[in-house]
C-alpha cells in the first residue's frame, strides 16, 4: 500500500509524469560553450540526480513542428505538419491520446502549437483561426499563448491592475532601452504564473497525475521583468560566432538579411547590428533562461517536499535552439547545431541511476516512445522515435542509431519567403534536412541551392566542403546514409499491419 501525497492510501499507484519542455533553449546554455556564463542551478542539480542526453537534437522547428514531432513521435516528413498553421491530420496518435486511451488523464499547463484539421471542422469554428491550439488527448488546465489569444495570463495581470496592451505591445520594456524592465513584475511574469498554477493544480490531484508543463520563455520578444534584466553584465557576455565570409552559402545570406537582431525585442526596429547589441540581447536570453531555471527549481522542490519526487517518471527537454547571433543569424530557421541541439534531462520513479551521461545520438521523437515505455505502455507503430528506456538503467540499446537527422520547411504557401523569392523555389521545395555523424554535418536542400558539407571539428560551421573534390566520397557517403535513413522512416503506421485471410495481422 502506497500513502499518496494528499494523504489517502491507493494500491498499485501509477507513477506521476512531469514532462517539463522549455521554449528555444539552446543545449550549450546548461552544458557547454554558453553554460559557463549562465546561472542554471536547479537544472544542472537535477542532471546530477537523473540521466542528461548530451548529444539530443529536435528532429525539426520551429514551435508547432517541433513540438508535433515531440508529441507524435514522428519526423516531419511524416506528421506533415511542417510549418507554424500547417494542420496535423486528425487520426495521428501521440503522447497525449495513447496515454488516455490507456487510463491516464494528461493535463496541459501551457500550449502545444498545433493547428488542426479543417476537413473534420466547420469553416467558422474558432479552432481554425489560430495555430496555437491544443494537441488532442489533453485537457487544457492552464490556456498560455504568446500572442495573448485568450490566454489566463493576460486576464492575471488585468486583474493585478496592469494595462495590458495587445500582442506584441505588451512584450514591449518599460522604458527607453530594451533591456529596461517588462511592464510587469517577476512576481506576475509568465513564467511564475505558469509555475503557480501548476503548483497549484497538482497539488489537489492523486498520485497518477500526467502533467505536461510548457514554459515559453526564453522564447523571444525578449523582455524581462526586474531584477532578471539586469542580472548579467553585457560585458561578461560572449561574443557570438563570426563567419570567415558572412555570406558564405545562399541559404545563409538570405538568412541574414531576414533576421536580425531587432526582431527579438519590440518597439526597437532601428537596433544597431553589432557586438555590444548581440551581448545585450544574450544578456537578457541569459536573464529569461535564469527565470524559468528558478521557477523549475520550485517544481522540483514541490515534489521533494510532499514526497513525490522519487514516484515522478521527470522529463525536461526543449522544443528546439537559438542562434543569438552565432553567424550573423537569429531564430532558429537554419540548418546550425544551435537552432536543433537542445537539452535533454530524465529521471524515471526511484532512479538508481543518477549523474549518468549519454552521448549516443539521440532525437526529440525518442522522448514520447520513452515515456510511454517507462509507464508500460507500447508506442504505436505510426511513431519512428525509439525509447530511450535502456540509457536510463545505463544499458546500451541495440543496434542503435549512429547519425542523426532534422527537417526545415522554410515556405509559405500563402505568402512567399524571402527564400522561395530570391531563390525562385516552389512552396514543395523550400525544405532542407541536415544529417549530423560524428563531426560531420550534411545538408540537403530540395531544389535550387547547392548541398553543404561541414566538418565542426574546429567548432566553426561557416567551411563547405562540398565542392572540395578531397571531401567528395565523404559528401556521397553522408548522402547515401541520408538516403537510407528517408526510405527506412517512411510512414510507419501500417508497417507492421497486414490484411490477411483470416483477418487483420499485426506484429509485436
Amino acid at each position: 500500500m502506497i500513502k499518496s501525497h494528499l494523504g489517502m492510501t491507493v494500491s498499485q499507484a501509477k507513477p506521476n509524469t512531469l514532462f517539463i519542455v522549455i521554449d528555444q533553449l539552446r543545449a550549450d546554455c546548461v552544458f557547454g560553450a554558453l553554460a559557463q556564463h549562465l546561472n542554471l542551478p536547479n537544472i544542472r542539480a537535477f542532471a546530477e540526480d537523473a540521466v542528461s542526453f548530451r548529444n539530443h537534437y529536435s528532429v525539426t522547428s520551429p514551435c508547432g513542428p517541433s513540438r508535433v514531432s515531440l508529441l507524435t513521435a514522428q519526423y516531419a516528413s511524416n506528421h506533415g505538419a511542417t510549418r507554424n498553421g500547417t494542420p496535423l491530420k486528425r487520426d495521428t496518435p501521440n503522447l497525449a491520446t495513447v496515454a488516455r486511451d490507456n487510463g491516464f488523464d494528461p493535463l496541459l499547463f501551457g500550449y502545444t502549437d498545433t493547428s488542426y484539421d479543417p476537413r473534420f471542422l466547420p469553416a467558422d469554428d474558432p479552432r481554425l483561426f489560430s495555430y496555437e491550439e491544443l494537441a488532442p488527448g489533453f485537457k487544457e488546465v492552464l490556456r498560455m499563448r504568446l500572442e495573448g489569444d485568450s490566454s489566463a495570463w493576460e486576464a492575471y495581470l488585468a486583474e493585478n491592475g496592469y494595462d495590458v496592451p495587445p500582442y506584441p505591445e505588451m512584450y514591449q520594456p518599460a522604458g527607453d532601452a530594451p533591456d529596461s524592465p517588462a511592464l510587469y513584475s517577476a512576481e506576475h511574469s509568465d513564467t511564475a504564473f505558469l509555475t503557480d498554477r501548476t503548483i497549484e493544480d497538482l497539488s489537489q490531484r492523486e498520485q497518477g497525475w500526467f502533467g505536461l508543463v510548457t514554459y515559453i520563455r526564453p522564447h523571444p520578444p525578449f523582455v524581462v521583468p526586474a531584477p532578471y534584466n539586469t542580472m548579467y553584465d553585457d560585458a561578461a557576455m560572449p561574443s557570438a560566432r563570426d563567419a570567415q565570409e558572412p555570406d558564405w552559402h545562399p541559404y545563409v545570406a538570405t538568412a541574414r538579411r531576414k533576421s536580425n537582431v531587432a526582431s527579438t525585442v519590440v518597439g526597437f526596429p532601428d537596433l544597431e547590428n553589432c557586438d555590444a547589441t548581440t551581448r545585450m540581447i544574450r544578456k537578457l536570453y541569459f536573464g529569461l533562461a535564469t527565470e524559468v531555471d528558478h521557477h523549475i527549481g520550485r517544481i522540483l522542490q514541490w515534489l521533494k517536499d510532499t514526497d513525490q519526487y522519487d514516484d515522478t517518471l521527470i522529463v525536461l527537454t526543449a522544443d528546439h535552439g537559438e542562434m543569438l547571433g552565432d553567424y550573423g543569424l537569429w531564430g532558429k530557421m537554419t540548418f546550425h547545431d544551435a537552432a536543433f541541439h537542445v537539452p535533454l534531462i530524465i529521471r524515471q520513479p526511484n532512479a538508481s541511476v543518477r549523474g549518468h551521461i549519454v552521448t549516443a545520438p539521440t532525437e526529440s521523437i525518442d522522448i514520447t516512445p520513452a515515456i510511454l515505455d517507462c509507464l508500460g505502455l507500447n508506442a504505436p507503430h505510426s511513431m519512428d522515435g525509439r525509447s530511450l528506456k535502456p540509457f536510463l538503467n545505463a544499458d546500451n540499446p541495440e543496434r542503435w542509431r549512429d547519425v542523426s537527422v532534422s527537417e526545415l520547411d522554410f515556405g509559405d504557401p500563402i505568402r512567399p519567403t524571402l527564400w522561395q523569392t530570391e531563390h525562385d523555389l516552389s512552396v514543395d521545395t523550400s525544405n532542407l534536412a541536415v544529417l549530423r555523424r560524428g563531426q560531420m554535418r550534411f545538408v540537403q536542400f530540395a531544389g535550387g541551392l547547392p548541398p553543404i558539407l561541414m566538418d565542426i571539428s574546429d567548432g566553426t560551421e561557416d567551411q563547405n566542403l562540398a565542392k572540395n573534390s578531397a571531401h567528395l566520397q565523404t559528401m556521397l557517403d553522408l548522402m547515401q546514409d541520408m538516403l537510407c535513413h528517408r526510405m527506412a522512416n517512411t510512414d510507419g503506421t501500417f508497417s507492421r499491419t497486414l490484411i490477411t485471410a483470416d483477418g487483420v495481422k499485426v506484429a509485436s
